[in-house]
């Protein structure tokens, strides 16, 4: 398929704080490629190498074939963004906004109307930016970075924030973009949208990867953190070993009638995370 994105052993340190340590991973032509982590942990700063807004300190980095120290205005082209307050202008609406984009990107304009009934935006086409909701603003967002049909998309906590629905439909667009080709780098510190999303993943904690691979096949590493959690009628829980260890206690419930409900809980990516870091994905600095 082709690699898209390859680092090696990629470091940086700012103001003696090591920002990302010995980073290697490779993305492929057409995945969603997950970066899982904490804020703080360094996949803001990854992004902005990767697309040659910053350089490394050490180690190496590569886009579209090309060292990132050395993208030019041909790979430039190729790129999507979308980061926090990025690109967006409060004072134009909604309508010009994207022709202010379509005109650099030499995008006809007639292609705006269509992207903005793709994200539900059209009705609120005249609106200024600084009148919408954050949902508003996160698929306008969106919408700018698919404006030239990028071949790689570089999306930064794409719906932190974001009510259920907005999300869902993010999720959406997103999937489409993949079945067309599109590669897709993803941060984010939702393990759901990692695990719902993405084909490849890296857990990131304090600039390190702590962890590499297919979402469930890191489950299934984990296996170990599989529990049972049994809820007794007088309300008490107890988590047991989800092995034949348990059986005699669970038996012995049973028999007793003392047993309000009983669950397995399977190790997802937040649960694996917990284990090697210690720390919950939710945002700390």
């Amino acid at each position: 398929m082709g690699d898209m994105i390859i680092t090696k052993n990629l470091s940086l340190k700012l103001a003696k704080h090591q920002i990302l340590d010995n980073i290697t991973f490779k993305v492929q032509r057409g995945e969603i490629f997950g970066m899982l982590g904490p804020s703080g942990a360094g996949k803001t700063t990854l992004i902005k190498i990767l697309t040659g807004q910053m350089q490394q300190d050490s180690g190496y980095a590569e886009l579209l074939g090309r060292d990132t120290k050395k993208l030019t205005a041909l790979e430039h082209k190729q790129i999507g963004t979308m980061m926090e307050s990025f690109g967006l202008y409060d004072r134009l609406s909604v309508y010009d906004n994207l022709c202010f984009y379509a005109e650099i990107y030499h995008v006809p304009r007639n292609s705006v109307d269509h992207i903005l009934k793709r994200i539900h935006l059209y009705e609120n086409r005249r609106t200024a930016v600084s009148k919408l909701s954050k949902g508003m603003k996160s698929r306008l967002s969106l919408a700018r970075a698919l404006m030239n049909h990028a071949k790689i998309l570089f999306l930064d906590e794409p719906t932190s924030g974001l009510d259920p629905v907005t999300t869902r439909e993010i999720h959406c667009i997103l999937a489409e973009q993949r079945e067309k080709g599109t590669t897709i780098f993803l941060t984010t510190h939702n393990m759901y949208e990692a695990e719902y999303l993405c084909d490849h993943v890296a857990l990131l904690n304090k600039g390190s990867i702590v962890e590499y691979g297919v979402p469930m096949n890191i489950c299934k590493k984990y296996d170990h953190l599989n529990k049972l959690r049994i809820t007794l009628k007088n309300g008490e829980m107890t988590i047991l070993e989800n092995s034949a260890a348990s059986a005699l206690l669970v038996k012995e419930y049973l028999e007793e009638n003392r047993i309000e409900a009983i669950h397995s809980t399977e190790p997802t990516l937040e649960n694996v995370f917990i284990k090697l870091t210690g720390k919950e994905l939710g945002g700390y600095e």
